[in-house]
């Protein structure tokens, strides 16, 4: 399988173990379009799914060794342990099996311009904005996408041009294993402890990471964030850098923000100003992904025009400061934040929007995050009004027994806040009916499920009338 041949297997049959995942089943839709036959398994259904299917994918809810059947390769996605049934079956016949990174690094390697979008925060966003970009642009990208985006009608986009951009994550360093011709690397923090002992472990990645760009290629990347300062240093590869404060090839002046919280700034390119761009997304730290994005866009030739209105016109991913909802002056947002430095950036761009009340509903994000970074999600959840904690979201973890969102709250209630745990998101709802005035806003926050308990008050406050708030 070192020489993976996509032509060679047009037409054959790939088994996806994990199918539903946004990234999976992103891959499972290009090589639909390409012309291969696409199975697959998930533990539920869900509308990704469902659009699969409709596109002709065949798919099992539940894993099962049966359905290993007349399959040329199967691909399986991390979260998967080696004893699955399917991945043992597949392996008892001899079908060559590949992780989805590995799988993925040889898919960027038939397109000969692939961008590879990394760093521990603003992945998604800047992708999403790069991919309108290019579509608007005329370079007909191929797309895959940690969400869902408007702009490409989903989570991937399948061009026919020889461009093709993905996010690049650095979990178990999975990144290492692409093989990108412009690399991306947006920021380096604690993350992921899970895997990585600490920041230098994780710094030694995004230095591999940018040196797998070949002759020819660049690293694009932020001259404010002190790592990928140093990185841009160290690396022997071309690189364009991006930045706000300290002096950089793009840079982003005059900035201020409107009543909703979006910028405005006079983008610039080693000296040269550009008329001054209008962002849609709110937020300082959206400034930075629209310089990525921007950098990345020029130097594939896309006019200044383009990019312009490109970074004007769009609304981003969903789940990134996504206003839901405003009824009776009650606005409900959702957002994906689930590090301490994405909940700081997330507050303080909701500092920019006039309002009374801010009332958090926190989901905690795997154990391990939770308990190492401990310290510093109590320092940022002080600065709202009110927090409510649900449970830790396991994600691919199981409970080690020694950190609870109990926990959380006990350590913010000692320094002052008023936090409170509920488990039942029916409770939660039922609590913030009660605690919730015109004026307010109500914000959730995490990388789970919490979306849905947004969903269920705009429910519920849709019923009532304004006089029984």
């Amino acid at each position: 399988m070192e020489n993976l041949n996509f032509e060679k297997l047009l037409g054959s049959h790939v088994y996806f173990i994990g199918i539903g995942g946004i990234s999976m089943s992103g891959i499972a839709e290009i090589l639909l379009e390409r012309g291969y036959i696409v199975s697959g398994s998930d533990m539920k259904n869900s509308d990704i799914i469902e659009r699969l299917i409709k596109k002709g994918a065949d798919i099992h809810i539940g894993h099962d060794a049966s359905n290993i059947d007349k399959v040329d390769l199967v691909v399986y996605t991390a979260a998967i342990s080696v004893d699955n049934p399917e991945l043992v079956a597949a392996k008892k016949a001899s079908i060559p099996c590949l992780d989805r990174a590995e799988f993925l690094g040889r898919l960027m390697k038939t397109y000969p311009f692939a961008l590879g979008v990394s760093g521990t925060h603003g992945k998604t966003t800047t992708t999403s904005m790069l991919s309108v970009i290019m579509k608007e642009g005329g370079l007909d990208p191929t797309v895959l996408v940690g969400g869902q985006v408007d702009g490409i009608g989903g989570n991937v986009r399948v061009g026919k041009s020889e461009y093709f951009l993905t996010e690049a994550c650095e979990y178990v360093e999975s990144f290492l294993k692409f093989s990108p011709r412009i690399a991306f690397i947006l920021n380096i923090d604690e993350e992921h402890l899970d895997y990585f002992r600490d920041i230098e472990h994780i710094y030694s990645a995004f230095l591999k990471y940018a040196n797998l760009v070949p002759e020819g290629g660049f690293v694009i990347g932020s001259e404010d964030d002190p790592l990928v300062s140093r990185l841009m240093k160290e690396v022997d590869r071309a690189f364009i850098s991006f930045g706000i404060d300290k002096k950089a090839d793009w840079m982003a002046k005059d900035i201020s923000f409107d009543i909703d919280g979006r910028a405005t700034f006079t983008p610039s390119y080693r000296d040269k100003d550009f008329a001054p761009i209008k962002l849609r997304l709110p937020g300082r730290h959206n400034v930075y992904n629209a310089l990525a994005a921007m950098a990345g866009a020029y130097a594939l030739g896309v006019n200044m025009n383009i990019i312009s209105k490109a970074l004007s016109m769009q609304n981003g991913a969903h789940r990134r400061f996504e206003i839901k909802k405003v009824i009776d002056n009650i606005t409900i947002i959702d957002d994906y934040a689930h590090h301490p430095n994405e909940i700081r950036a997330t507050l303080e761009t909701l500092k920019n929007i006039p309002h009374q009340r801010t009332f958090c509903v926190f989901q905690p994000h795997t154990y391990t995050r939770t308990k190492k970074l401990f310290p510093k999600f109590i320092d940022e959840l002080l600065d709202v009004d009110g927090v409510i904690i649900t449970d830790i979201y396991a994600a691919r973890e199981k409970d080690p027994g020694d950190i609870h969102s109990r926990d959380l709250v006990r350590a913010l209630n000692q320094r002052g806040q008023k936090a409170k745990y509920i488990s039942e998101f029916d409770n939660i709802v039922d609590y913030l009916l009660k605690k919730l005035s015109p004026g307010d806003v109500l914000i959730t926050m995490g990388a789970g499920d919490v979306y849905k308990i947004g969903d269920k008050l705009i429910e519920s406050l849709t019923k009532l009338t304004p006089k029984a708030l």
